[in-house]
């Protein structure tokens, strides 16, 4: 579906985005990866989807950084036809002991990044009649929880932007739609469900339970790869005229 198609999702590495990655790679798509810590593990996986990948490693709080990225993008491929703004990170504080710092780097990493990425991505698109560019928000980005004020501000902002990136290209080829996620089984979350089950002498399903109880009626993690088949979806012809909306996979948690 995606043949001769390059796909740029940043913050993939790891998690979310390496699974969007994959997902996208298996339809055909070329891929451009992004983030940190191990890089040759994750191309190897792409790569043995039977497609090209390429790597930058910008840091997605400069703009400077981006810049380049997707200049090293175009210059691989010809042109990014399927932005997913993925990259993100998470502090948790009441807001009168929030660090400035942190609130700073994550409107920077979280939102700006997304701006930075879509403004540069949209000419080529533009031009070319076809674009998807796929912000992960999540359900963050459609309710709140305490303690994460800069996270959630930062969510409905991309929430926010995707709508007017949507309304602006309404009438092209080029559509722009949010995955809002729940709990996502990646991971670095199945650690914290380890630790949860040996902290408290209980079983690792228990633990799954008492993470997701408060939260998500459904009882289950969302995966990458349904995220994943989501992406491809909006990719699909099927998704010529789904533009600006915010699609929670959240186990019914926005619907309380």
């Amino acid at each position: 579906m995606l043949k001769g198609k390059t796909a740029l999702v940043t913050g993939s590495t790891s998690g979310i985005g390496l699974g969007l990655a994959k997902a996208l790679a298996q339809q055909g798509a070329n891929i451009v990866l992004n983030g940190f810590g191990d890089v040759e593990g994750p191309k190897a996986e792409v790569a043995a989807l039977g497609v090209k990948v390429a790597y930058h490693g910008a840091d997605m709080s400069k703009p400077v950084e981006i810049e380049a990225m997707m200049k090293y993008a175009a210059a691989q491929f010809g042109r990014v036809d399927i932005l997913v703004n993925n990259a993100g990170i998470q502090h948790v504080a009441r807001i009168e002991n929030f660090p400035i710092e942190r609130w700073d780097a994550i409107i920077a990493i979280n939102l700006n990044s997304a701006f930075h990425a879509t403004r540069l991505a949209l000419p080529a698109m533009q031009k070319a009649n076809w674009g998807r560019i796929i912000n992960v928000a999540s359900v963050h980005g459609l309710v709140a929880s305490a303690e994460k004020s800069a996270y959630v501000t930062a969510k409905h902002g991309l929430v926010g932007f995707t709508k007017v990136t949507a309304l602006e290209n309404a009438t092209t080829g080029v559509t722009c739609n949010a995955i809002c996620p729940g709990w996502v089984l990646t991971p670095l979350v199945q650690k914290q469900v380890d630790a949860k089950a040996a902290t408290g002498g209980i079983s690792n399903e228990a633990a799954t339970r008492q993470l997701l109880g408060e939260k998500e009626p459904s009882l289950q993690f969302t995966t990458p790869e349904e995220l994943g088949a989501l992406a491809l979806f909006f990719c699909s012809p099927a998704g010529n005229n789904v533009r600006g909306v915010a699609w929670n996979m959240d186990g019914g948690w926005a619907a309380q």
